[in-house]
Protein backbone atom coordinates (compact mmCIF):
# COMPACT_ATOMS: atom_id res chain seq x y z
CA UNK A 1 0.00 0.00 0.00
CA UNK A 2 2.75 2.46 0.94
CA UNK A 3 4.71 1.49 -2.15
CA UNK A 4 1.69 2.05 -4.41
CA UNK A 5 1.02 5.45 -2.82
CA UNK A 6 4.67 6.42 -3.22
CA UNK A 7 4.66 5.35 -6.89
CA UNK A 8 1.44 7.24 -7.55
CA UNK A 9 2.83 10.37 -5.91
CA UNK A 10 6.13 10.08 -7.79
CA UNK A 11 4.32 9.65 -11.11
CA UNK A 12 2.00 12.59 -10.40
CA UNK A 13 4.95 14.82 -9.51
CA UNK A 14 6.89 13.80 -12.62
CA UNK A 15 3.93 14.47 -14.89
CA UNK A 16 3.16 17.84 -13.31
CA UNK A 17 6.78 19.11 -13.32
CA UNK A 18 6.67 20.34 -16.94
CA UNK A 19 3.55 22.38 -16.17
CA UNK A 20 5.31 24.11 -13.28
CA UNK A 21 8.42 24.72 -15.39
CA UNK A 22 6.33 26.58 -17.97
CA UNK A 23 5.10 28.96 -15.26
CA UNK A 24 8.66 29.85 -14.22
CA UNK A 25 9.80 33.12 -15.82
CA UNK A 26 13.02 35.06 -15.88
CA UNK A 27 13.23 38.69 -14.77
CA UNK A 28 12.32 40.14 -18.17
CA UNK A 29 9.34 37.84 -18.74
CA UNK A 30 8.15 38.44 -15.17
CA UNK A 31 8.28 42.21 -15.75
CA UNK A 32 6.47 41.89 -19.08
CA UNK A 33 3.80 39.69 -17.49
CA UNK A 34 3.18 42.13 -14.64
CA UNK A 35 1.89 44.77 -17.05
CA UNK A 36 3.10 47.72 -14.95
CA UNK A 37 6.65 47.86 -16.30
CA UNK A 38 6.10 48.64 -20.01
CA UNK A 39 8.40 51.68 -19.90
CA UNK A 40 11.10 49.74 -18.06
CA UNK A 41 10.88 46.89 -20.56
CA UNK A 42 11.06 49.35 -23.49
CA UNK A 43 14.13 50.96 -21.89
CA UNK A 44 15.78 47.56 -21.32
CA UNK A 45 15.16 46.73 -24.99
CA UNK A 46 16.52 50.12 -26.17
CA UNK A 47 19.65 49.65 -24.04
CA UNK A 48 20.24 46.15 -25.40
CA UNK A 49 20.00 44.56 -21.94
CA UNK A 50 17.27 41.99 -22.59
CA UNK A 51 19.62 39.05 -23.09
CA UNK A 52 21.67 40.06 -20.05
CA UNK A 53 18.59 40.16 -17.80
CA UNK A 54 17.40 36.86 -19.26
CA UNK A 55 20.82 35.40 -18.40
CA UNK A 56 21.73 33.06 -15.60
CA UNK A 57 22.08 35.73 -12.89
CA UNK A 58 21.09 35.83 -10.21
CA UNK A 59 20.11 39.50 -10.28
CA UNK A 60 18.21 41.77 -7.93
CA UNK A 61 16.29 44.41 -9.86
CA UNK A 62 14.82 47.50 -8.24
CA UNK A 63 12.12 48.00 -10.87
CA UNK A 64 10.47 51.40 -11.34
CA UNK A 65 6.82 51.21 -12.40
CA UNK A 66 5.36 53.02 -15.39
CA UNK A 67 4.09 55.66 -12.93
CA UNK A 68 7.67 56.16 -11.67
CA UNK A 69 8.88 56.85 -15.21
CA UNK A 70 5.87 59.11 -15.85
CA UNK A 71 6.89 61.22 -12.84
CA UNK A 72 10.17 62.19 -14.54
CA UNK A 73 10.26 65.62 -16.21
CA UNK A 74 8.39 65.73 -19.53
CA UNK A 75 10.42 64.36 -22.43
CA UNK A 76 13.02 62.62 -20.24
CA UNK A 77 12.03 59.06 -21.14
CA UNK A 78 11.70 59.85 -24.84
CA UNK A 79 15.13 61.49 -24.79
CA UNK A 80 16.73 58.54 -23.00
CA UNK A 81 15.29 56.08 -25.51
CA UNK A 82 17.07 57.77 -28.42
CA UNK A 83 19.96 55.70 -29.84
CA UNK A 84 22.47 58.49 -29.16
CA UNK A 85 21.66 58.28 -25.42
CA UNK A 86 22.11 54.49 -25.13
CA UNK A 87 25.15 54.80 -22.81
CA UNK A 88 23.30 57.10 -20.39
CA UNK A 89 20.21 54.85 -20.47
CA UNK A 90 22.37 51.77 -19.84
CA UNK A 91 24.03 53.48 -16.86
CA UNK A 92 20.65 54.37 -15.34
CA UNK A 93 19.21 50.90 -15.87
CA UNK A 94 22.25 49.02 -14.57
CA UNK A 95 22.16 51.28 -11.48
CA UNK A 96 18.85 49.53 -10.68
CA UNK A 97 20.49 46.08 -10.73
CA UNK A 98 22.52 44.43 -7.96
CA UNK A 99 24.37 41.18 -8.66
CA UNK A 100 23.04 38.28 -6.60
CA UNK A 101 19.62 37.52 -5.18
CA UNK A 102 18.86 39.94 -2.36
CA UNK A 103 15.54 39.22 -0.67
CA UNK A 104 13.77 41.73 1.57
CA UNK A 105 14.83 39.72 4.62
CA UNK A 106 18.46 40.41 3.62
CA UNK A 107 17.98 44.19 3.78
CA UNK A 108 19.23 46.15 6.74
CA UNK A 109 19.35 49.81 7.73
CA UNK A 110 22.19 51.59 5.95
CA UNK A 111 23.08 48.58 3.81
CA UNK A 112 25.18 49.63 0.82
CA UNK A 113 25.12 47.44 -2.27
CA UNK A 114 27.27 47.75 -5.37
CA UNK A 115 25.22 47.90 -8.54
CA UNK A 116 26.05 46.48 -11.95
CA UNK A 117 26.64 50.11 -13.03
CA UNK A 118 29.45 50.36 -10.46
CA UNK A 119 28.12 52.87 -7.94
CA UNK A 120 26.42 51.86 -4.69
CA UNK A 121 22.80 52.16 -3.62
CA UNK A 122 21.82 52.61 0.03
CA UNK A 123 18.97 50.79 1.72
CA UNK A 124 17.02 52.46 4.52
CA UNK A 125 14.27 50.86 6.56
CA UNK A 126 12.93 53.74 8.69
CA UNK A 127 9.31 54.28 7.62
CA UNK A 128 9.44 51.30 5.24
CA UNK A 129 12.11 49.85 2.99
CA UNK A 130 13.66 52.25 0.49
CA UNK A 131 16.54 52.21 -1.96
CA UNK A 132 18.14 55.65 -2.38
CA UNK A 133 14.88 57.13 -1.11
CA UNK A 134 12.65 55.24 -3.58
CA UNK A 135 9.96 53.33 -1.71
CA UNK A 136 10.00 49.57 -2.22
CA UNK A 137 6.25 49.10 -2.67
CA UNK A 138 6.33 45.37 -3.45
CA UNK A 139 9.24 43.13 -2.52
CA UNK A 140 10.42 39.63 -3.33
CA UNK A 141 8.85 38.95 -6.73
CA UNK A 142 10.85 35.85 -7.53
CA UNK A 143 12.01 34.96 -11.03
CA UNK A 144 14.06 32.02 -12.25
CA UNK A 145 17.20 34.16 -12.37
CA UNK A 146 16.72 36.52 -9.43
CA UNK A 147 14.25 38.77 -7.71
CA UNK A 148 12.39 42.00 -8.44
CA UNK A 149 11.57 44.69 -5.89
CA UNK A 150 9.07 47.25 -7.20
CA UNK A 151 10.02 50.89 -6.52
CA UNK A 152 8.01 54.09 -6.85
CA UNK A 153 10.64 56.27 -8.54
CA UNK A 154 13.57 56.07 -10.91
CA UNK A 155 16.91 56.25 -9.10
CA UNK A 156 19.82 57.96 -10.82
CA UNK A 157 23.49 57.09 -10.50
CA UNK A 158 25.78 59.74 -9.03
CA UNK A 159 27.28 62.15 -11.57
CA UNK A 160 30.80 61.41 -12.72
Amino acid sequence: MIRRTFLALTTAMALSAPAFAQDAKDIVDTAVGAGTFTTLVAAVEAAGLVETLKGEGPFTVFAPTDAAFAALPAGTVEDLLKPENKDKLTAILTYHVVPGKVMSTDLSEGLKAATVQGAEVTITLDGGAKVNGAVISTADIEATNGVIHVIDSVILPPEG
